[in-house]
């Protein structure tokens, strides 16, 4: 067993939900808002995408995002800016965000989808046990995500697979809220 089957047992399972959740629904559901406080789906996928993208790319990898590399940040209509993620935007800047197109969106997911696989499935034990995992700087002083002590890569992917299983739920919870509970049947 390799030491990092337990990571991608958990974000395929998570994947699977999503892919379900997704399934059949039309860009109006997708960007649709289920009130002025909350995120569609499409914002949450987006953010999801660009969580896992930073996270490997920029913080495990030391590569270019992606966003960037393969020209999503264009087909959002969206600058290039790495650390672009919606981490504290207001509700204004979520109302006022424009969903790419289905296809633009499912897209991005698949690539950063493929790009985790190939990354996460070809770690080792001993670079999981790594300690050199830390926030990238951000302009002011600020880290992302939020701690500024060194953590080993497992403890990083921890928080990473939290973050992306939670939003997972949230787009399988707004896919139930707008047309059915599908996505688990």
């Amino acid at each position: 067993m390799a030491a990092n089957d337990a990571v991608m047992a958990a974000l395929e399972a998570n994947w699977e939900m999503v892919d379900s959740a997704l399934d059949g629904l039309d860009e109006g559901t997708l960007a649709q808002l289920p009130n002025e406080q909350c995120n569609s789906i499409a914002w949450t996928l987006w953010h999801m995408n660009r969580i896992m993208d930073i996270f490997i790319h920029t913080r495990l990898n030391g590569s270019t995002q992606v966003w960037t590399r393969d020209g999503w940040n264009q087909k959002f209509g969206m600058g290039d800016d790495p650390h672009l993620r919606g981490v504290g935007w207001t509700a204004q800047q979520v109302g006022q965000w424009n969903a790419p197109s289905r296809d633009v969106q499912l897209g991005y997911y698949e690539a950063v989808k493929e790009d985790a696989r190939v990354v996460l499935s070809s770690l080792s034990s001993s670079q999981l046990d790594n300690r050199n995992v830390i926030g990238v700087q951000l302009g002011g002083g600020k880290v992302m995500p939020p701690y500024r002590e060194r953590r080993s890569v497992a403890e990083a992917l921890g928080r990473m697979i939290w973050d992306n299983i939670a939003h997972g739920g949230q787009i399988a919870y707004l896919r139930g809220y707008f047309i059915g509970m599908g996505w688990h049947s």
